[in-house]
């Protein structure tokens, strides 16, 4: 005879038979067969997005290849009341793209065609799926490229930085996804097509342009996006400066900012950062150091050579302890692949890693690193630091090894107090990654009740049912009544209901 746990799997396992046959009979058909995946075997690479640490089998994947497919898609889910998760290549780092336990992965991966590139309006149109990299490469025939360049532009598609508002290390200067996008098109839950902004200088009726940017596939399922295009600059520089302390390095960059400098990119790393990526991609690093900044000038051959000037000086003033300067095109990019490869570096010197994204104000950069050497301490984990130092937007990596006990739930609280720390200080909990899943109990400490509440009515406006991408970024304000942070409680786990490493 069954026990009472058997019986409750058993239960469970027919409830999730019946929920998946009922799915796919419904929705086969709309799409050919080979386009709808429902075995384990199939929807197992679907499970997780960038961060691994949560897991959920969707009950089927559809991998649509034409507009029509996806909204008949969308409009009969809405119908039937299925839950919808769009899904670009999965490089999200917050849980974005994770699936919901009860519905279906909507994977824009077919979407991947360059549409048309205007030189002369120095626009590009693209689908949901074309990587971001692949917008630059295709536009470099007519001197121009899409500036936004996230570490992972070489497998992460438009549609994605899009819904992430996805920056990049020259995102200083020239701006996030935000500043580059000039119209978004696609279909909201119902399967209505919408269009936000336009190609014209600006768009009738209300600016929503900005609202689906970042919105995290919550609003509408993005399809194409038009982009801006700028010319490539005649000649860029780096400068790779040391420094003997963290502080001193965090401090030159408020400086830099201050004095007037708009760097091309402002990156930032601490010395196990340095001997991680040094170890794997063999940049030139200064291993000596303390913290390396890379600092990047772009334009005519006099304007970089006026600001390289500037920048050293300043940074000298700062207590720079050395500075190399890139002499050629070859030496600029080996400066770059060290912090383009910081994540995979990670992942080369630890089982594990958890990415966080939080901001704070340029002149705390100094106050938060000393926090975060405090807290590797404390929950007895090491962390390295890589972040977009320009603009206050950090990416600690909390190293941990979750195959032993309580390593991942350490790991857990420590980003929960990141998260806190840089609120406390004036920042954000997040800056380009998302909140996903990640983040969902932590917006409980960013925002109020109110402030929540209108982001769940601005949720209900595109989509009343709640359907897509469900039980992401607005936490319920129950949850947050109920003291919702991304920490253990009474043995209790966040996100219980999740497949773990």
């Amino acid at each position: 005879m069954l026990g009472l746990q058997e019986a409750l799997s058993s239960t469970d396992n027919r409830a999730k038979a019946l929920r998946q046959r009922e799915i796919v009979d419904t929705l086969s058909g709309l799409v050919p067969k080979h386009a709808l995946l429902f075995t384990p075997e199939d929807t197992t690479p679907y499970e997780c997005d960038g961060l691994t640490a949560y897991r959920q089998k969707p009950v089927c994947v559809v991998l649509p290849e034409t507009e029509d497919q996806v909204q008949a898609v969308l409009s009969t889910c809405h119908a039937h009341g299925f839950p919808v998760v769009a899904r670009g290549a999965g490089t999200g780092l917050s849980g974005g793209a994770m699936p919901f336990h009860d519905g279906v992965v909507l994977s824009l991966a077919k979407f991947n065609k360059i549409i048309y590139i205007d030189p002369f309006a120095k626009t590009a149109d693209v689908q949901c799926g074309v990587r971001n990299l692949a917008i630059s490469e295709a536009a470099a025939i007519h001197g121009l490229y899409y500036a936004p360049d996230p570490s992972s532009q070489i497998a992460c598609t438009i549609g994605g930085n899009v819904a992430e508002n996805s920056g990049g290390v020259h995102c200083l200067k020239y701006g996030l996804t935000l500043h580059n996008v000039l119209k978004v098109r696609g279909f909201t839950m119902s399967g209505q097509a919408v269009t936000f902004g336009s190609d014209a200088l600006d768009s009738p009726g209300l600016d929503l342009l900005p609202l689906i940017i970042g919105s995290e596939g919550m609003l509408a399922v993005t399809l194409e996006v038009t982009v801006r295009l700028i010319p490539k600059p005649v000649i860029a520089k780096c400068i790779m400066a040391s420094f003997s302390q963290v502080r001193a390095a965090g401090d030159a960059v408020a400086q830099l900012i201050g004095s007037g400098i708009i760097p091309a990119g402002l990156e930032m790393m601490d010395q196990p950062m340095t001997a991680a990526v040094e170890d794997f991609v063999h940049a030139g690093y200064d291993l000596s150091a303390a913290a390396i900044l890379l600092c990047e000038s772009d334009g005519t051959p006099e304007e970089v050579q006026e600001e390289i000037e500037r920048m050293s000086e300043v940074l000298l003033q700062c207590g720079a302890t050395n500075i190399a300067v890139s002499q050629s095109e070859a030496e600029r990019l080996r400066f770059w692949s060290g912090r383009k490869n910081a994540f995979p570096a990670s992942g080369r010197i630890s089982p594990d890693y958890m990415c966080m994204d939080s901001t704070i104000p340029k002149k705390k950069l100094g106050d938060i690193l000393d926090a975060i050497k405090t807290m590797e301490g404390k929950y007895a984990l090491r962390c390295v630091n890589v972040f977009h130092a320009g603009d206050g937007n950090l990416h600690p990596l909390i190293l941990f090894d979750a195959n032993q006990a309580g390593e991942l739930e350490r790991a857990e609280a420590f980003g929960a107090d990141i998260l806190e720390t840089s609120v406390a200080m004036g920042g954000t909990i997040t800056g380009e990654h998302g909140v996903g899943v990640e983040k969902l109990s932590s917006m409980c400490v960013q925002f109020t009740a109110s402030e929540l509440q209108q982001m769940l009515d601005i949720k209900s406006a595109f989509d009343p049912q709640t359907l897509l991408n469900p039980a992401k970024v607005i936490p319920t304000l129950q949850r947050c009544a109920e003291g919702g942070k991304m920490v253990v409680r009474q043995g209790k786990l966040p996100f219980a209901h999740l497949e773990r490493f």
